[in-house]
């Protein structure tokens, strides 16, 4: 029997044990890039981020503050609107802080712009931004993110915190959907 979702298929893309391996060079990569002695805001978009957010806060280890912001831009499609929603802001002050603002995805490039563009304004000392998947072929601005897990095809995915209409999120691989 197959995965479904909304009546559709679902194909595994990334399998789990491909997911935790990148998570700890991923973490290296970033303590390398972001002076590991230094502390560090890590602020996660949520819903998406959650899972690779809590893993991956994990793998950098101490010295690391939390906090979350709340925006939206699918509203239960399968395509990011060009609205991007403030729901929640975050609650520390950033301010000459080693910020790193962590997403489960760029398509757009939109919502990652927007917010470091917002968080710019709160002056930190340092702001990377982290993304677990990639999708260059959907990119409509001119960004792209400092830290990735891995770069995928032009297609919808779901699993690992990634959801469609609040279905799919607690999948342990990354599907794509048929």
């Amino acid at each position: 029997m197959s995965l479904r979702i909304k009546n559709k298929e679902l194909e595994i893309l990334i399998p789990e044990s491909n997911i935790k391996s990148r998570l700890k060079s991923l973490a290296d990569e970033i303590r390398k890039e972001m002076n590991k002695n230094e502390e560090i805001i890590a602020i996660g978009i949520l819903k998406g981020s959650f899972i690779f957010f809590a893993d991956l806060v994990r793998e950098l280890g101490s010295n690391i503050k939390i906090d979350f912001v709340v925006v939206s831009s699918y509203f239960d499609k399968m395509e990011s609107s060009q609205n991007i929603v403030f729901k929640k802001d975050i609650e520390v002050d950033i301010k000459g802080k080693n910020v790193l603002l962590i997403d489960d995805i760029i398509d757009t490039g939109r919502t990652l712009k927007a917010l470091v563009e917002y968080f710019q304004k709160k002056n930190p000392k340092n702001l990377k931004t982290c993304v677990l998947l990639d999708k260059k072929e959907r990119r409509e601005v001119n960004y792209d993110a400092d830290f990735v897990g891995f770069e995928i095809p032009d297609k919808f995915v779901v699993g690992y915190g990634l959801d469609w209409g609040e279905e799919g999120r607690t999948l342990k691989d990354i599907y794509f959907v048929k």
